[in-house]
C-alpha cells in the first residue's frame, strides 16, 4: 500500500485510497504539475515482479491512452517509480453500475437504452482502432450524477489474460460476462466485447445475471451451452426489438453477433421506435454450438471424489486458455477432432470475406496536402468529412494535413465518416528567467509546450545569505529570451542542500524532536497553544507535551535553516478554560 501524502514520480501526491482489486490498487491523487485530481492505479506488488506481465500491462495501457471520447475514462500517463508500475487516469466522481444495480435492482427501459447507447458509443471508438476491452462488466462502468456514463479499464484486461492469474475473486468477478469463445480457450475479438454487452444489458433490465452457479467453472459451462433466458418471459412488456438486441449480442457463435460496437450502437438508436415494438424475433443464420464440449462432458462424468480436482483443472484452462499435457487418450482424440473443426472454421472465415465482398475503400494518404486538396480526394473516394482538428507538428508546415482518423491505408465502407487533422506548425516557446520559481510548476508549464525538461541537483553553500529553497530553481541551461521548439531540451537546476526545515506537522515529530532540531541548528523555538498563548516547555517538562499534536509552524517545510532564526510551533492544546493565565505551564 502507498501512504497518504506520498508522491509518485515526484508528481502525483496521494490523497487517499479509493479501491483495491485483484490486480491493482486505486488512489485519488493530486497532479502537482497540472494541478488537478487524478486516479492512479498502481500494479499490485506480486504482479510487478513478472516482467512479461509488466511489459504487456504498459503496452496495452499506452494503447488505451490513444482513446479520446466522453464515454471513456481518459488515460493520462503510464510509468514506473521505484518498482511501482502505475497508470494515471481521469478521476471520475461517480458510482460503478454494479452499485446502482445493487441499490435500485432493475432499471427502467429508457435508462438502460441510454446507458447502453453511451457505452457502445465509447466502445465504438475503441473498436474502430481494433482495441478490444475484454472485460466489460458493470464494475468497469462509471455513472456520474448528471447521467454521463464512462467506460474504464481499457487495455488492462488483456494484460491479465497474458499471465497465469488464478485468484478466485478475479475469475468470479468476470466469469458472469465471459464470452463462450474465451471460456473454451480461444482468443478474444471485437465480438467478445459484444457478448459481454448483451449480458450487461440483460442484467440492467432484470436486476439479475442470466447465468449463476456455485463456482467459476459451472458459470463458464453455462455460457458455453445454455441459451440466454428469455427476457420477455421475465419482462412481458419489453418490446421485441429490445429482446432481439440481447439475443443477437449473446449468440454463442460470434458470427451470429453484431460485427462490432458500432453496429450494435446503430441498432440501439432505433430500438424504442413504435414501428419496431413487435418486430419478428431474431433467428440465427449460423449454427450456435460451435465450441468444444469435452470440458462439459468431463465435468458431468466426474465422481464426487475427484470433482474438485477436475474443476481446478478446467478453471486453469479457462484462465490460461491452454490444455494440460496430462490428458488421457480419449481427450487427446477429442481434441484432435476439435482442432480439425477449428481449421475448417478458420478456412471458412478466411474465405467468407471473398465470398461476401462488400464495397470497402482504402483511406488514401493525404498528409502534407492542403485541406482543400485532401477534402477533394477523400470525397472522391466516397468518404464524408465530419470534422477538422488543429494540432501542432514539428515537420509539417501550418495549414497542411498531418493525418486522418481513420488512418491512411485502413479499409472503411464507402460513405464512412472521417476526421482531418491540420498542422499549426512547430510551437515556438520563449524562455523566461525562472530563477526562484518552483521547479514542479515550471517543468509542467514547459512540458505542456512539448519541451523535454531535465531537473538536476547542484550543491550550494548552506551558509549563503541567498534565500534559497529546496524546490526553487537556481540556474537554467537556456538563457532568458531564447526560443525553443517542441522536442527541444532544457535543464533546470535546483539546490542540493540538507539543512532545511522539515514538515513538523506530518505526525512523525514530537515536541522533544523540535527542541533537538533547534539545538542542532542554533535557532530559537517558541511553543504556543491554540489560543496563541506561549507555552513554557523545558527539559524538565517536555515529556508532558510529547503526546500533543503539532498543527502549525511558521517556517515552511523545505525552506533553508538560518542560525539564530525564530521558529514558532503551535500545539493542539485548548487552554481557554484552564483558569489562571499561568495554569498548565502558560505565562
Amino acid at each position: 500500500m502507498i501512504a497518504k501524502g506520498q508522491k509518485i514520480s515526484d508528481r502525483y501526491q496521494i490523497i487517499k485510497s479509493v479501491g483495491e482489486g485483484g490486480m491493482a490498487n486505486v488512489y485519488l491523487a493530486f497532479d502537482t504539475i497540472l494541478e488537478r485530481n487524478v486516479a492512479v492505479k498502481v500494479l499490485r506488488g506480486d504482479l510487478a515482479t513478472d516482467e512479461k506481465f509488466v511489459r504487456r500491462f504498459q503496452r496495452e495501457a499506452l494503447s488505451a491512452s490513444s482513446l479520446s471520447h466522453e464515454n471513456i475514462v481518459e488515460v493520462y500517463d503510464v510509468g514506473e517509480d521505484n518498482g511501482e508500475y502505475y497508470i494515471v487516469m481521469e478521476y471520475v466522481e461517480g458510482k460503478h453500475l454494479k452499485n446502482l444495480i445493487k441499490k435500485r435492482g432493475k432499471l427502467t427501459l429508457s435508462e438502460v437504452v441510454d446507458i447502453m447507447l453511451q457505452v457502445t458509443s465509447g466502445l465504438s471508438v475503441a473498436h474502430e482502432q481494433y482495441i478490444i476491452h475484454r472485460d466489460i462488466k458493470p464494475q468497469n462502468i462509471m455513472i456520474l450524477e448528471n447521467g454521463l456514463v464512462k467506460l474504464t479499464d481499457f487495455g488492462i484486461a488483456v494484460a491479465m489474460n497474458s499471465t497465469q492469474l488464478t485468484q478466485t475473486n478475479s475469475v468470479m468477478g468476470s466469469v458472469h460476462y465471459l464470452p463462450p469463445e474465451q471460456a473454451s480457450g480461444k482468443g478474444a475479438t471485437l465480438q467478445s466485447d459484444i457478448y459481454s454487452l448483451g449480458i450487461l444489458m440483460y442484467e440492467l433490465l432484470t436486476g439479475k445475471l442470466p447465468y449463476r452457479g456455485d463456482n467459476a467453472v459451472e458459470i463458464a459451462l453455462k455460457h458455453l451451452k445454455e441459451a440466454i433466458p428469455s427476457l420477455r418471459n421475465e419482462l412481458p412488456d419489453v418490446p421485441q426489438s429490445i429482446e432481439n438486441i440481447i439475443i443477437r449480442a449473446t449468440a454463442k457463435n460470434p458470427k451470429n453477433r453484431y460485427a462490432d460496437a458500432i453496429e450494435m450502437h446503430e441498432d440501439l438508436k432505433t430500438c424504442l421506435e413504435e414501428s419496431r415494438r413487435n418486430e419478428a424475433k431474431v433467428t440465427y443464420k449460423f449454427p450456435e454450438h460451435d465450441y468444444d464440449e469435452t470440458k462439459m462432458l468431463k465435468v458431468k462424468k466426474e465422481s464426487n471424489d475427484n470433482k474438485k480436482e477436475k474443476e481446478e483443472v478446467i478453471a486453469k484452462k479457462i484462465t490460461e486458455g491452454d490444455l494440460s499435457r496430462k490428458q488421457n487418450k480419449t481427450i487427446i482424440i477429442l481434441m484432435s477432432i476439435f482442432t480439425g473443426i477449428v481449421v475448417l472454421i478458420t478456412t471458412v472465415v478466411l474465405l467468407l470475406p471473398v465470398m461476401t465482398k462488400t464495397d470497402q475503400v482504402l483511406v488514401p494518404d493525404v498528409s502534407n496536402m492542403t485541406i482543400e486538396q485532401a477534402t477533394d480526394i477523400l470525397q472522391e473516394k466516397g468518404f464524408e468529412i465530419t470534422e477538422t482538428i488543429e494540432e501542432s507538428h514539428s515537420s509539417i508546415e501550418a495549414g497542411k494535413v498531418t493525418r486522418t482518423n481513420p488512418a491512411e491505408n485502413t479499409k472503411r465502407k464507402e460513405g464512412s465518416e472521417i476526421k482531418i487533422y491540420i498542422s499549426t506548425g512547430s510551437k515556438q516557446v520563449e524562455i523566461e528567467d525562472y530563477y526562484g520559481q518552483n521547479v514542479d510548476y515550471v517543468r509542467g508549464t514547459l512540458q505542456a509546450h512539448g519541451l523535454k525538461v531535465i531537473v538536476e541537483y547542484e550543491d550550494v553553500d548552506p551558509d549563503s545569505d541567498e534565500d534559497i529553497e529546496a524546490n526553487n530553481i537556481i540556474r537554467q541551461s537556456v538563457e532568458e529570451g531564447k526560443t525553443l521548439t517542441k522536442g527541444d531540451t532544457i535543464t533546470l537546476y535546483v539546490p542540493n542542500i540538507k539543512n532545511l526545515y522539515p514538515d513538523f506537522t506530518d505526525g512523525t515529530y514530537m515536541v522533544s524532536d523540535v527542541i533537538d532540531f533547534a539545538k542542532e541548528y542554533s535557532i530559537r523555538v517558541t511553543f504556543k497553544d491554540n489560543e496563541g498563548k506561549t507555552l513554557v516547555i523545558n527539559a524538565d517538562n517536555v515529556n508532558e507535551y510529547n503526546d500533543y499534536k503539532i498543527v502549525n509552524q511558521n517556517r515552511s517545510a523545505g525552506s533553508k535553516v538560518t542560525s539564530g532564526a525564530n521558529l514558532t510551533i503551535k500545539l493542539d492544546i485548548d487552554t481557554s478554560n484552564s483558569g489562571s493565565d499561568c495554569d498548565g505551564g502558560l505565562c
